[in-house]
């Protein structure tokens, strides 16, 4: 291995040190407790060598953003892949969805509800958060129902899953009706 290799080795390695260390330290005690003074500490390298991977901390919730979009794509599809038939299989869609949010909160804010720096729903949207969508689209086009644009019908189900989630964290709505609000977005919405 050569010394460019190696070198390029341990800054992918220090890259994935930070990210791993503001994601945990954002989980525990929120994103505002994410500084790049805490996250060198953390780390145990100097503040010049964390600014010499991210140039502060907008571009790390980016970082984190593109890691967190990769697992919810995961999730999302090894959930839809163990289920038969398109009602049960947006039913595991929704979810996987509503379970990542919930057991990620950081992350998944750092996805859909923090400035990362990233652009969304554009030419230029980076592959993490297009695999993303199209994770949920593999499973919502084959019912998104007659004349209706598949991407169209995966955003509006999107946002009641991220509504659902939001609402929910922020402890606005009732607990017991947490698998009815499942059933009721697959039975309505998606008409199953």
């Amino acid at each position: 291995m050569s010394v460019k290799e190696r070198k390029e080795r341990e800054r992918a390695a220090r890259e994935r040190l930070i990210v791993a260390a503001a994601r945990e330290l954002a989980e525990q005690q929120g994103w505002d407790a994410v500084t790049t003074r805490r996250l060198a500490e953390r780390i145990e390298y100097s503040q010049p060598v964390l600014y010499s991977h991210f140039r502060g901390k907008r571009e790390i919730i980016g970082a984190v953003a593109l890691e967190g979009a990769a697992e919810l794509a995961s999730a999302v599809r090894a959930a839809t892949a163990a289920v038969n038939g398109p009602r049960e299989r947006v039913a595991a869609l929704a979810r996987a969805y509503l379970d990542f949010a919930e057991r990620n909160p950081a992350v998944y804010d750092a996805i859909f509800q923090l400035d990362g720096g990233l652009a969304y729903a554009q030419e230029d949207t980076p592959e993490q958060l297009k695999d993303a969508f199209a994770a949920l689209m593999e499973n919502l086009a084959e019912v998104a129902g007659d004349g209706i644009e598949p991407g169209l019908f995966t955003e509006v189900f999107w946002a009641s899953l991220h509504g659902i989630a939001t609402l929910t964290r922020a402890k606005r709505l009732l607990p017991e009706y947490a698998e009815a609000r499942v059933e009721l977005l697959v039975d309505r919405l998606a008409m199953l």
